[in-house]
């Protein structure tokens, strides 16, 4: 194996050809939705950590929007529940409702924000029940406690941008009843980073993006607006889970974010990829006035 090392050099040229990209985005907001094998495998729990923190510390207002299906799941077996879904949402009765809770306001939150610090970070966790961040009503009745967002009452997040904080958020409503509710993640981050017009929403997934021949990673789409990524939809190259995904990021857009990524979170360092190089990871989703 070829040991390859950087000269000081060539690290300095790497950090100059950063410096439009670092001034860009210097005090903007980008929201990260998180979850899936980026979040289960420790190592890359690591980097993306590390990504999010050099990005703050180079003046990228991040927003952490966080999910934690496997280890809702996982606990779930432990307690003797059976996960149950329906068009690939979980099936939450009200003991599911509490298990959900747990999770990811609990020991998923937590842990994303201890990280954060021990990278350098300054990160404070809130789920959507704190200062009725994401307002909630039943999806469907089949569901049980599966909510769909009514309204998202942005100061919270505002607040601790304001301070100097990483935002870390779990995707759990709540309705003026005091009922909890569990929100898809992908949804929510729309919601959210729309409320805050975030100059980008960067969705991490199990995918590269959105490709034409599922089976074929070089098929890869790296730019779509709106109109085209209808047809692909017609077309039936965007399909099963890619097309809640690709409607998440269509709401966003329509909700003032500039254009939103669908990324491979499996890859290490995509978040400063994307957000630093040229080249970018994965899909970008955009209006039509940005193509």
């Amino acid at each position: 194996m070829i040991h390859c090392e950087f000269t000081n050099a060539q690290r300095a040229e790497v950090l100059t050809a950063a410096l439009p990209y670092i001034k860009r985005y210097n005090n903007k907001i980008v929201v990260v939705k998180y979850g899936g094998n980026a979040m289960i495998n420790e190592q890359l729990k690591q980097q993306v950590m590390e990504d999010i923190v050099l990005l703050w510390l180079i003046g990228v207002k991040i927003v952490l929007v966080h999910g934690g299906g496997p280890e809702i799941s996982d606990l779930m077996k432990v307690l003797g529940k059976k996960p149950e879904f329906v068009d690939g949402l979980r099936v939450t009765d009200k003991e599911t409702m509490d298990i959900v809770q747990m999770v990811l306001a609990g020991k998923v939150n937590k842990t994303l924000v201890n990280l954060l610090e021990m990278k350098g970070g300054k990160a404070m966790g809130i789920s959507g029940m704190d200062g009725r961040l994401i307002e909630s009503k039943p999806k469907d009745e089949r569901l049980g406690y599966v909510g769909d967002i009514t309204k998202v009452h942005i100061r919270p997040v505002m607040d601790l941008l304001e301070k100097g904080y990483i935002p870390v958020v779990s995707t759990i409503g709540c309705d003026r009843q005091g009922n909890a509710y569990n929100i898809n993640g992908d949804t929510a981050a729309a919601y959210i980073a729309g409320a805050l017009n975030a100059e980008r929403l960067i969705m991490m997934t199990d995918v590269a993006g959105i490709l034409r021949d599922k089976d074929d990673p070089t098929t890869l789409i790296p730019n779509v607006t709106i109109s085209e990524a209808e047809k692909l939809f017609e077309e039936g190259v965007i399909n099963g889970g890619m097309i809640p995904k690709v409607n998440c990021c269509i709401e966003a857009i329509h909700k003032g974010v500039k254009n939103v990524v669908i990324m491979d979170g499996r890859v290490p360092h995509s978040i400063l990829m994307e957000i630093l190089t040229d080249e970018g990871a994965g899909t970008m989703v955009m209006g039509e006035e940005n193509a």
